[in-house]
C-alpha cells in the first residue's frame, strides 16, 4: 500500500479552529499520503493555518462544495482519495480502514457510515437528524428496490473514499451540499462498487459553526433526488405520473358513462372534457417516459464504454 498514491482531500471554509487538528490526525494515519486543503473563499487564516500544518493548499473561488470538489477531482491524481470535512466531526482512523477497500479493488466507494454509530447521539440538530433519515429513506426507495447489498446506510456524510475509476467517470452537476446525494445516486444507478463502515461521529468543537442550512440546503437535496429519479429512471417516474392522471381521469369520467348509459346524455361536458384532457395527459406521459428510458439506457451504455476508456488510461498513467 505504501507505494500507492493517496490523496486525502479536505475543503474548506472558515475551519480555523479545528483544520491544523485534522491535518495531523490524518498524517498521523496515513504518513505517506498527500493532504490537500481547497480552501473556499475562507475570511478566516484557514489557509494558512493547513499550510502551517503541511497541506497542499489550493483555492476554489466559486462557492459551494460541489464545485470544490469538482476541482479537486479534476485537478488532483491518485490511486486512492480520502474526503473528509475540515471541521473534525469525522475520526481519522478509520481513513486505514477506508484505503485498504479501495486499493484492493473492493469498493469505487466507501461511505463513512455515521447514521449507524454515533450520530444521533452527538448531532443536537434534530432537524439534520430527521433529513439523514428522510433522504436515506427516499434513495433506498427509489433506488435499491429490495437490494440489500447496495442499501445505503449514510447518504449524507462528508466521510468517503474513492478509486480513481469512481473520480474521473463522475460528472458533478451540484455546487453546493447536494454533492454527497449526488455521488451515492450516481455509484447507485452506475452499478458501482459501494461499501458502507461504520464510523463515530462527533459533534463540532465550541465556537465551530455549521455551514450547511438545515431548509435551504436541505430543500436542495431532496429537489436533487427528485431530478435525478426523473432523469436516471424516467419510465418509473412519467409512469407514476401515468398512472395518478389516469385514475384521476377514470374518477371523472365513470360518473358521466354511468350517467350516459341509464339517459343517453352527457350534461357534464366541462367534466367530460377535463377526464378526456387527463387520460390523453396519461398517455402522452408514458410514451415520454418510453422515450427517455430509451436515452437513459443508451447513456449507460456509453458510460460503460467511456468506463473502458478511462481505466485504460489509468492502468496506462499508474503503470
Amino acid at each position: 500500500m505504501h507505494d500507492k498514491k493517496i490523496a486525502v482531500l479536505i475543503p474548506c471554509y472558515n475551519e480555523s479552529l479545528t483544520i491544523e487538528k485534522v491535518i495531523s490526525d490524518f498524517r498521523r494515519e496515513l504518513p505517506e499520503a498527500t493532504v490537500y486543503v481547497y480552501d473556499n473563499n475562507s475570511s478566516d487564516n484557514t489557509a494558512e493555518l493547513a499550510k502551517k500544518a503541511g497541506a497542499v493548499v489550493c483555492h476554489e473561488y466559486r462557492q459551494g462544495k460541489g464545485n470544490v470538489i469538482r476541482s479537486m477531482f479534476r485537478d488532483i491524481e491518485a490511486d486512492c482519495y480520502i474526503m473528509t470535512d475540515g471541521d473534525d466531526t469525522y475520526p481519522a482512523e478509520y481513513a486505514r480502514e477506508m484505503c485498504e477497500l479501495v486499493l484492493q479493488g473492493k469498493a469505487d466507494m466507501v461511505i463513512g457510515d455515521r447514521l449507524s454509530a454515533t450520530y444521533f447521539e452527538e448531532n443536537k440538530r434534530p432537524f439534520h437528524n430527521f433529513g439523514n433519515s428522510l433522504v436515506r429513506g427516499c434513495i433506498n426507495t427509489f433506488w435499491n428496490r429490495g437490494k440489500k447489498a447496495q442499501k445505503i446506510l449514510d447518504v449524507m456524510t462528508g466521510y468517503r473514499a474513492f478509486s480513481p475509476m469512481f473520480v474521473k467517470s463522475f460528472p458533478i452537476i451540484s455546487q453546493g451540499f447536494e454533492i454527497e446525494t449526488e455521488m451515492t445516486i450516481h455509484a447507485l444507478d452506475k452499478n458501482l462498487l459501494l461499501q458502507s463502515i461504520p464510523v463515530n461521529y462527533r459533534d463540532r468543537p465550541e465556537g465551530s459553526f455549521s455551514k450547511l442550512n438545515t431548509y435551504v440546503d436541505g430543500a436542495k437535496v431532496l429537489m436533487t433526488i427528485f431530478n435525478m429519479y426523473r432523469n436516471y429512471r424516467p419510465l418509473r417516474f412519467f409512469g407514476i405520473m401515468a398512472i395518478l392522471l389516469f385514475l384521476i381521469a377514470l374518477v371523472l369520467f365513470l360518473p358521466i358513462f354511468a350517467e350516459f348509459l341509464q339517459t343517453g346524455l352527457v350534461p357534464k361536458i366541462p367534466t367530460l372534457v377535463v377526464s378526456s384532457i387527463l387520460g390523453l395527459s396519461a398517455l402522452l406521459s408514458i410514451v415520454c417516459g418510453l422515450i427517455l428510458d430509451t436515452i437513459a439506457n443508451n447513456a449507460r451504455k456509453n458510460f460503460e464504454v467511456n468506463l473502458n476508456i478511462i481505466k485504460t488510461l489509468l492502468d496506462k498513467k499508474f503503470s
